[in-house]
């Protein structure tokens, strides 16, 4: 009998010489350039800093790149600090149906991979494609069920993390398939590391990245794993999310429906459970023309994950306020957008903000909570201190496939993010590159073109 694994694997080894369709590439361009929006700024901060220190003895030789800093690294390390720092600012992208970030852990593994083979851009796309469809389909069976106790980003993106790598160290079916038995039994990562003011959860992007990584490396050499790691009585599904997974459905359509084409690139700084009670202020606001000294009470009724997730109305940290829909919902009406500057310390401390969030009522709407995960809704009422209530009702969020940010847009966030670590003119032209990544002869330039050494000093 054929095994999960042994059918993501003859998918994903595949994919290293099939005809992929242009929309599929496009979209997985689209995943690598937001990446690398994400990946730039988290660079320059702790913890990928920390890390980078802390495993300071793999660091300064090796044939992989740690961005922005250009600094030459071994594969797991670049991995592991690379997928770190894109999962930092938390402007990484989602698979909505999967609860589950594909892009922190896939693409920073595919790049370590890429730079030891010394594979071309069209390579390097190929292995992105594969990580994303062998792990949104998994996360999506897992969940979810799975997400109450793991982080679906730091578990399943080993799976990612591994399928991509496999693709570009041209691994075979059969070591694909042993790389992902591996990689299942190396995936963890619990919820309680982000529901605190911890560095675990963007650690989480670059172990799965690391993880992946190694497991189609020793795979590579002859290690194997288990091939029923999936769906065994003691696998991966039964540990994490109990009896009833859907394997079947799990790789229904596998190489025909591309999950690619179905990844959420946020358009506000923070936690995606807050995003859709955002957009509905922001277009309150706008629309009636309402600023702080209109607003009496705000009301916000979503799903039960935004409650319990995003509760907590006084955040004290930048980490924190992101997980905190009270203080986004503020600093959209007082600043107006939810961007990074939305968590410098002068807005952590801009009583303005801190005032509108101590309005907000969060609630749980049986509407959106019967919609989720499929859908991450929000109904908002404000109650004006005249006495009016205006309402709108966010059935998806700006940035969702249903309502996706277009390539003009999506261009707009990389420069916005890229250009304080890099500059213009090296923004503009990594850029220019990445949306011509199939054309790229080597991964490895495109790496040094991320790179401004000083920027780590």
């Amino acid at each position: 009998m054929v095994t999960v694994i042994e059918t993501y694997a003859d998918f994903a080894a595949g994919l290293r010489t099939s005809a992929i369709e242009d929309t599929v590439r496009h979209h997985a361009v689209r995943a690598v350039v937001d990446w690398f929006a994400s990946a730039l700024p988290g660079g320059v901060l702790p913890p990928a800093t920390l890390v980078a220190r802390a495993v300071a003895d793999q660091v300064g030789t090796g044939a992989a790149t740690l961005i922005p800093a250009g600094t030459p690294a071994g594969g797991q390390a670049a991995a592991l600090i690379n997928g770190t720092a894109s999962h930092t600012v938390e402007f990484d992208d989602i698979f909505r149906d999967g609860l589950y970030h594909p892009g922190a852990p896939t693409i920073a593994a595919a790049l370590a991979a890429a730079e030891l083979v010394g594979a071309d851009g069209a390579r390097l796309l190929r292995g992105v494609i594969a990580g994303y469809e062998v792990s949104n389909r998994i996360a999506r069976a897992v969940n979810p069920r799975h997400y109450d106790f793991w982080h679906t980003t730091a578990t399943v993106g080993c799976f990612g993390a591994t399928a991509a790598s496999a693709v570009i160290l041209n691994l075979d079916a059969a070591q694909t398939a042993h790389a992902l038995g591996t990689a299942a039994t190396m995936a963890a990562g619990l919820q309680q590391a982000f529901r605190a003011d911890a560095m675990s959860k963007p650690l989480h992007a670059g172990r799965a990245a690391e993880a992946g990584l190694l497991a189609a490396r020793m795979a590579g050499e002859g290690v194997t794993g288990a091939l029923d790691a999936l769906e065994g009585p003691r696998g991966f599904g039964a540990a994490m999310s109990g009896e009833g997974v859907d394997w079947t459905a799990a790789t229904t359509d596998l190489g025909t429906d591309w999950t690619i084409t179905r990844v959420t690139f946020k358009n506000h700084a923070a936690c995606g459970h807050v995003h859709a009670a955002v957009d509905a202020v922001l277009a309150l606001a706008a629309e009636h023309g309402l600023g702080l000294a209109d607003v009496e009470r705000i009301e916000v009724a979503s799903y039960a994950k935004s409650l319990e997730i995003c509760g907590n109305a006084t955040p004290t940290t930048a980490f924190e306020a992101k997980f905190s829909l009270p203080y986004c919902v503020g600093a959209a009406l007082v600043r107006g957008s939810v961007r990074r500057a939305a968590f410098d310390d002068d807005a952590l401390a801009d009583p303005a903000i801190r005032s509108v969030a101590a309005k907000v009522v969060h609630t749980v709407d049986a509407g959106c909570e019967a919609a989720f995960p499929r859908a991450r809704s929000a109904r908002v009422m404000i109650h004006t201190t005249n006495g009016r209530h205006v309402d709108r009702f966010a059935p998806t969020r700006k940035g969702d496939p249903d309502n996706p940010l277009t390539d003009v847009e999506l261009d707009g966030k990389f420069r916005e993010l890229a250009e304080p670590v890099l500059g213009v003119a090296p923004s503009n032209r990594l850029l220019a590159r990445l949306r011509t990544l199939d054309a790229r002869a080597r991964v490895g330039d495109l790496l040094r073109d991320a790179s401004v050494p000083e920027a780590a000093e």
